[in-house]
């Protein structure tokens, strides 16, 4: 796959204890990302923040550790970001979801033999 240029950066912010049908929902979100063929996904852990509800989530407390922040980033064409677009809205029903335009300067992947 081929990808530079204008895009879109898809970022899901949701918790870390999420969970879709027994598994974590970013796990899900992930795996649809992966069958509608856009060209990557990548989760990142917070270490800290809140969200509408206002609650502190934090690694420095122990009381405060639970459902950390979690950011799911997915960067495509304009056209293949949105069209994945409604398969969030039964996944994420809490959270914040977001869209900005980038520009993608390089894209590059291992050859298949080197994996």
């Amino acid at each position: 796959m081929s990808l530079q240029g204008p895009a879109l950066r898809l970022t899901i912010l949701i918790g870390e204890d999420d969970i879709w049908h027994h598994k974590p929902l970013y796990t899900e979100i992930v795996h649809r990302a992966h069958l509608a063929g856009l060209a990557g996904a990548t989760v990142l852990r917070g270490i800290e923040g809140y969200g509408a509800s206002s609650r502190i989530h934090t690694t420095r407390l122990l009381s405060l550790s639970e459902d950390l922040p979690v950011a799911v980033i997915i960067i495509d064409a304009a056209d293949r970001v949105r069209a994945f677009l409604p398969q969030l809205d039964d996944l994420a029903t809490e959270g914040l979801v977001v869209i900005d335009s980038v520009e993608v300067i390089s894209y590059r992947g291992r050859d298949r033999e080197q994996l």
